[in-house]
């Protein structure tokens, strides 16, 4: 099959380019897929600026998730039949259990080309097919930003209904948070520079919203609308930059989980708060296959549907990653891969 794709030849949004490949036959174990969608994460534009990873070998396909139907299938492949609507999984050979050190090598459009193609071969094992009910663009959002919040709060942090979590933001992430926070019967306070984002946060389900421009303590205002208790779960998407706030927003024994690098680097974090409150810190690198399944699962019984801010054809890829980069986006960005 030849297919286009978007390729990395040297770090920078000015060095991507649309390319002609040719993709061989599926060998036994492995899936030819016709890919429709895929969705920008923040990890890609930091791949394609050079800042995921300097030494990263060079021409690289970015992309690290995407949806489409089934074109081929090897001889030995039993779980698929061409035809099928699939998504692709972020880390090709992490199954279930612990992440190991060798998951990373796995990971699209990092250490293997990714998905901002027109198709793709895969493994077996590195697909899974797409939920029911939704389109292949909702689709396309699950296998990172989904993912990365269900392992978090539910995988991890053993969401139960009663419980608060505060939500930092309105990317995808975030507001996937929300979504599963909300289908689980929690209570979500969410945070945004934007009253605009806030109201339709509180479309979504927010029971309580922070600017934290014009609230810059927004951790003395979680602890006002918490009684001063403090919440359950911090959804925690700025880095150092937002930590120490986060630190001082959780109950004690609460959980608060390291997603994303989006603040600016802070000074070095106070570890004595962790220690005294016994808080439980957790670093969350997106999700195992076993642990998609039982997202699907609870996406399709909750009819949960991925927030899409815009969509955007291949061929205006840059300026898709530089609207992503601008931080005017609700929800998902995502790339039409197919005319």
């Amino acid at each position: 099959m030849t297919a286009t794709a978007l390729r990395l030849n040297a770090f920078g949004l000015d060095n991507l380019s649309v390319e002609q490949i040719e993709f061989p036959a599926p060998g036994p174990n492995e899936v030819l897929v016709e890919l429709h969608a895929a969705s920008l994460n923040y990890r890609d534009l930091m791949v394609v600026l050079g800042a995921y990873n300097p030494r990263m070998e060079l021409p690289r396909i970015p992309g690290s998730d995407a949806a489409g139907v089934v074109a081929a299938i090897g001889s030995h492949v039993t779980r698929f039949k061409v035809g099928d609507r699939v998504t692709s999984l972020f880390f090709q050979d992490w199954h279930d259990g612990e992440i190991q050190p060798a998951t990373g090598k796995s990971a699209l459009g990092g250490a293997i080309d990714g998905v901002f193609s027109t198709a793709h071969l895969f493994p077996e094992g590195g697909l899974i097919l797409a939920p029911a009910g939704l389109s292949l663009e909702e689709a396309a959002t699950l296998p990172c930003a989904a993912l990365t919040a269900w392992n978090a709060l539910v995988e991890k942090g053993r969401l139960s209904a009663g419980q608060t979590v505060l939500i930092l933001g309105t990317g995808g992430v975030s507001l996937f948070a929300l979504q599963i926070a909300k289908a689980h019967g929690a209570r979500v306070i969410l945070t945004s520079s934007s009253d605009a984002k806030l109201v339709r946060g509180r479309e979504l389900g927010a029971d309580e919203t922070i600017n934290y421009r014009t609230t810059p303590d927004w951790e003395e205002e979680v602890h006002r609308l918490t009684d001063k208790r403090g919440v359950d779960h911090v959804v925690e998407v700025g880095g150092a930059g937002t930590l120490p706030r986060s630190l001082k927003a959780v109950t004690p024994g609460g959980h608060i989980y390291l997603i994303g690098v989006l603040s600016k680097p802070g000074k070095g974090v106070d570890v004595l708060p962790i220690l005294s409150k016994s808080i439980h810190l957790d670093g969350v690198y997106v999700g195992s296959s076993g642990m998609y399944t039982r997202l699907k699962a609870a996406i399709e019984i909750n009819r949960i549907h991925p927030v899409i801010d815009r969509v955007f054809p291949l061929t205006q890829a840059r300026e898709a990653l530089a609207y992503l980069q601008s931080g005017s986006h609700f929800g998902k960005v995502v790339l039409s891969l197919q005319p």
